[in-house]
């Protein structure tokens, strides 16, 4: 059964007979229900498997999912690469279906490969096009992870401006009709020509205040609504819903005196409602341009991070692209950390794969985000002209990248984030982006409370 399974296995198609009888003598056999778990990412790789019947799933957990890389059948081998290098699993292996397994541990290839250059080269050429797959896949997961992460905090700092705007249309639909019945009510005070002029000084008076809100403390607030309304109350005002709106328009006790003195006592209350109204359909007005104008700026900074309608060379702003992925990550940016921006003046464009170089961006800025945390954290966005480019650096004062990680961070799949916070790509793709595409160099330094990623990007790219 062991020997029918292994000559359907390509890792074992070229080897010898002697090799193939001793692997075949290597191999103990395990059973594997529906459901259960053959090894989880991260635990410790020390063996390889080899599918004799049933289905296995291989899943990778990245931005709160899981994905799905591979369903394997019988003859695929499972965990292969834990027989070249004793590294963490990368993926999670569970059944689909009841499965049996052949088991071969780490020492025991090892002794196999020991005597077999042509199992070593086999080996090989079976990782390899193993990890070139799986690469593959998650280059794709990471990319639209990535995306849904973008869109999410689009979303969210979408919501908040259009939630404005809906609020305030709905507010200002039932201030116009209380401004038509007052203005019914001011008709029938038949008000005299001084008393009109009075009334458009106090409405420019209230026009100029919902444009430019001072802001009073609470106890000179509470000072200011006690003295109006004992003013109010002395002339047999219905003061005590009014007042508020009074000092929200800006009105204090001199310009109050105005008011009483100008209009008589039984049309003062429908004046004064009359001004609270004019004031609140302003500043509707004011709040439903400034969420229009919220939302035109994201859409604006959406569009040019995406390079929509353009080529895929451009000349490119280095701190438009900068300012647009703050854009982009402000929503996860918001939570307590405080963005310091060192920009170089007249800072020279380069050539660059625009959408790609943002990508860039957004990798190391949303890094540095999750190193310092949610509360006190800072991120230093600089600029320099260097050495017939321009250097960008990313620093934060987080906890830093481990010696022991410091080798290895820009290896695919290498990633210091728990299982499931990270795919260990993103700077994989950063560092192919810079180096591959625009002939640029990207480095760092790393120590507690420091770290600094440095992006050298030349004025052109060689050979376009």
């Amino acid at each position: 059964m062991i020997q029918e399974l292994l000559n359907r296995v390509p890792l074992f198609h070229n080897l010898s007979e002697e090799d193939f009888r001793r692997i075949c003598g290597m191999i103990e056999e395990m059973d594997l229900p529906a459901g259960e778990t053959l090894f989880d990412e991260g635990s410790p790789g020390d063996r390889a498997y080899i599918i004799q019947s049933g289905e296995l799933e291989v899943v990778k957990a990245t931005s709160g999912r899981d994905v799905l890389l591979a369903v394997r059948g019988p003859g695929d081998v499972i965990g292969e690469m834990s027989l070249i290098e004793d590294v963490p699993r990368t993926a999670t292996v569970r059944a689909r279906t009841d499965a049996r397994l052949a088991v071969i541990s780490h020492e025991q290839f090892d002794r196999l490969l020991d005597t077999s250059p042509t199992a070593a080269r086999t080996m090989l050429q079976v990782v390899l096009a193993r990890l070139r797959e799986t690469e593959g896949l998650l280059r794709q997961s990471e990319k639209m992870a990535q995306l849904g992460v973008l869109v999410a905090g689009i979303a969210h700092e979408l919501n908040n401006p259009a939630a404005a705007v809906k609020r305030g249309a709905d507010h200002l639909q039932a201030t116009i009709d209380e401004l038509e019945m007052l203005r019914e009510k001011l008709a029938d005070c038949a008000l005299d020509e001084e008393q009109r002029r009075l009334l458009d000084e106090l409405e420019g008076v209230l026009t100029m205040t919902a444009t430019h809100i001072t802001q009073i403390d609470a106890l000179a607030l509470s000072d200011l609504e006690e003295t109006l309304l004992d003013t109010l109350e002395a002339n047999d005002v219905d003061a005590w819903r009014l007042v508020p709106a009074l000092v929200e328009i800006g009105m204090d006790k001199p310009l109050l005196d105005r008011v009483i003195a100008g209009f008589p006592s039984e049309h003062l209350h429908t004046v004064l409602e009359w001004l609270a109204a004019r004031y609140n359909a302003h500043q509707l007005l004011n709040e439903i341009g400034q969420g229009a104008v919220q939302v035109s700026e994201i859409v604006q900074a959406l569009k040019t991070y995406s390079y929509l309608d353009r080529g895929p060379i451009q000349r490119v702003d280095v701190h438009e692209g900068l300012e647009n992925t703050l854009v982009i990550l402000r929503s996860k940016l918001r939570k307590g950390i405080r963005v310091i921006k060192d920009y170089a003046p007249n800072l020279p464009m380069i050539d660059a794969y625009g959408s790609e170089l943002n990508q860039v961006w957004t990798n190391l800025i949303d890094n540095a985000a999750d190193a310092v945390g949610e509360s006190g954290g800072e991120i230093t966005l600089r600029t320099r002209p260097a050495e017939g480019g321009v250097l960008v650096e990313v620093e934060d004062n987080g906890a830093g990248i481990p010696a022991e990680a410091q080798a290895r961070i820009f290896e695919p799949f290498f990633t210091t984030k728990p299982p499931g916070h990270g795919t260990g790509l993103g700077l994989d793709i950063s560092y192919n982006i810079v180096t591959l595409k625009h002939g640029g160099e990207i480095t760092f330094e790393s120590r507690p409370g420091r770290t600094v990623f440095r992006v050298w990007l030349p004025a052109q790219i060689e050979g376009v």
